[in-house]
């Protein structure tokens, strides 16, 4: 059993803490807002702390998960931050989506502070998050990552290290690009299937069997006909994970026509109200054109 210090308490860091505590890990918890530290204390075995800093001390391990590159900073960098609690030797893991450039930057620092760092962010929305089961793409040493992955192991299915640091944050870029073509394909589908006087259902679990089949098909369509949109990441958060991601193919000169539009179509479902609606809800944009 490992001391580990959570910073970061929103849908998923919560249980994913969570997981932590369970499995008998001696957990610190920090969130910036101190009720939702003190809710997750109540409900599970550990300590809250008042600053990063304050929980990172002493811990073998300091977990990450943010919104985004400044929120990162905020928690890691400075005389409040998680690197100033951390004793030599100790690993910071990022499991922020964020972008490649904050993980290079962040494992530098750390590195002249005698510190180990991996970006690590993860896939399976708030359910995997709860039940355990997320997937986990690594950036970083081979070493830091083996001291890791046995505590990371408490809320994932999968864990892979994908190379030096930024590659997990790359590879959660990857994740994303299907994503976002895979939610557009399926809201045409179902779109042109009610147009043509289809039912919906019926056409779904047909085409599932077949080489349509998909998570997104399998565990979304029905919510999708139904026009509930309140299972899993939010279009607010796949937005921001879209810009780092096109940001980074104009760097690495990567062509991305599909997502780019998916990006302007998410755009629309934030101006219908949309922001906090789940990805699922591009088919909200097609159903109210003419």
């Amino acid at each position: 059993m490992a001391k580990v210090a959570f910073i970061g308490l929103g849908v998923m860091g919560f249980p994913m803490a969570g997981h932590l505590a369970c499995e008998g890990h001696e957990v610190c918890v920090y969130n910036r807002s101190p009720d939702k530290a003190r809710l997750w204390q109540d409900e599970f075995a550990g300590e809250t702390a008042r600053t990063p800093r304050e929980a990172a001390q002493g811990a073998e391990l300091v977990m990450t998960c943010v919104g985004n590159d400044d929120d990162l900073r905020s928690v890691v960098l400075g005389a409040d931050g998680a690197f100033a609690g951390m004793a030599a030797g100790a690993v910071l893991v990022d499991h922020t989506t964020a972008s490649a450039n904050v993980a290079r930057e962040l494992a530098a620092v750390a590195a002249k502070k005698g510190l180990g760092f991996l970006d690590a962010p993860v896939s399976g929305g708030q359910a995997g998050a709860e039940n355990g089961m997320l997937t986990v793409m690594v950036g970083g040493e081979e070493a830091f990552y083996k001291r890791a992955e046995p505590v990371i192991d408490a809320y994932a299915k999968m864990i892979k290290l994908m190379g030096p640091v930024g590659s997990g944050q790359l590879t959660k870029m990857v994740n994303q690009i299907c994503i976002g073509g895979l939610v557009q394909g399926l809201s045409e589908a179902l779109h042109f299937a009610q147009c043509a006087g289809l039912d919906g259902h019926a056409a779904m679990e047909v085409i599932s069997k077949g080489a349509a089949q998909s998570w997104q098909l399998e565990n979304r369509h029905q919510t999708m006909l139904e026009g509930k949109f309140d299972f899993g990441f939010a279009v607010d958060w796949m937005r921001k994970d879209l810009s780092i991601l096109l940001e980074e193919a104009r760097r690495n000169g990567a062509q991305l026509p599909v997502t780019a539009l998916v990006d302007q179509f998410y755009s629309d479902v934030q101006a219908m109200g949309g922001g906090r609606w789940d990805t699922s809800s591009l088919i909200a944009r097609l159903k109210q054109r003419p």
